[in-house]
Formats: C-alpha cells, sequence, structure tokens
C-alpha cells in the first residue's frame, strides 16, 4: 500500500470514528441508551433536546444547561403516533421550591414536535424540573418528568477530551507522512530512544 493510499484510508477511518452519529447522545445506540427521553408508559417514550442557539449554536444538551439569562430552545419529539393527537401541557419549575419559570398550557402538536422557546433563558442557576402532562379523554392523563441542572457553564467531558487527543496524534501521524523533514526528526528521536 503506497504512503498517499494509507494517508486516504487513515482519513476515511478518522472521519467514521469521529461521525456525529456515532457520538450522538454519548455514542449511546437506541431508546435503551438514551438519557434525554421521558418515558409515558412502559416502552413509550418523549425524547427530549435542549438547545441556547445564542451561546452554544452548534451544541445540543440534556441534563446539564451551560448558561442561564441566554435564549433556550426544549424541543419535544412524541416517538408513538398516537400522542399527537392528545392535548400536551409543558411547565417548568426551579427545584427544591417549585417555582414556576416556564408554562404551556394544553394544546394538540399534530407533527409530534414541540418547540419550547424561553427568550429569557433559565433565569439562575440551579436544578429544575420540566413536567410534561398529556391530557386524556376520560381523565385518564399521563405525566412524566425530567430534571435538568442549569448555569454551571460547559464542561468539557472525558469523551471530548478523547477525541481532541485522538484528532492530535491524527494531525501528527499524517504530519509525519507527509513532511520529510518531521519524518526524519521522529525516526531519529526513535533511534535514540531504542539505544537508551
Amino acid at each position: 500500500m503506497t504512503n498517499s493510499n494509507m494517508r486516504k484510508s487513515f482519513i476515511a477511518l478518522l472521519g467514521m470514528l469521529f461521525s456525529a452519529t456515532l457520538w450522538a447522545h454519548g455514542g449511546a445506540a437506541g431508546t435503551d441508551t438514551d438519557q434525554c427521553k421521558f418515558e409515558l408508559e412502559p416502552e413509550h417514550w418523549i425524547h427530549y433536546t435542549a438547545y441556547q442557539p445564542l451561546a452554544y449554536p452548534a451544541e445540543e444538551f440534556c441534563g446539564n444547561l451551560p448558561d442561564t439569562g441566554t435564549l433556550t430552545q426544549l424541543v419535544f419529539d412524541y416517538q408513538d403516533v398516537r400522542y399527537r393527537n392528545r392535548p400536551v401541557e409543558f411547565e417548568v419549575t426551579k427545584e427544591p421550591e417549585g417555582k414556576r419559570v416556564f408554562f404551556q398550557a394544553a394544546k394538540k402538536h399534530s407533527s409530534g414536535t414541540v418547540v419550547l422557546k424561553l427568550p429569557n433563558g433559565i433565569p439562575e442557576p440551579g436544578k429544575y424540573l420540566i413536567h410534561i402532562t398529556l391530557i386524556g379523554a376520560n381523565d385518564d392523563n399521563l405525566d412524566a418528568h425530567m430534571s435538568f441542572v442549569a448555569g454551571k457553564g460547559m464542561a468539557t467531558s472525558s469523551t471530548s477530551l478523547f477525541m481532541y487527543f485522538l484528532f492530535l496524534l491524527a494531525g501528527l501521524y499524517v504530519l509525519y507522512l507527509s513532511h520529510a523533514g518531521f519524518k526524519a526528526k521522529v525516526d531519529e528521536m526513535l533511534a535514540k530512544a531504542k539505544k537508551a
């Protein structure tokens, strides 16, 4: 295999490794390992994603929102078509006080996706609870709750650090293959290390 083919194969492998679909929701696959969901009934879920597009335009959040006081969007997707004809009510409260910071009265969302916009975001750092109530025909309401923490800033996860480290190694490897002077220095250092 030539150096050119090796480089192409290596870059293709890196592209697959760092594909957004592989790392979505922490690299987990399916609803069994997805932490961003509400269980309405056994095996029936609402998926949840939070965005703070002004502060973090390319990021998705779930249990931790880094900022307060910035536009926050909470997006809910019904994973079961049968819930789309039921009115649904949303409430966000500050815990443990139970102080309401957002409320949307019950209404139907036939598309299966609900986007709640909090223009002023989450008011202060702390723990919050999202309450979802699907209104039933005979008072058989379904309730779901999910907590999140706001205002802790953007932490770098160990997965992100590992990915940055792999990108650095990949860059050094490509440099090693494509730059004769760098390759000579590395080979010289490796030869010295073997002798020691």
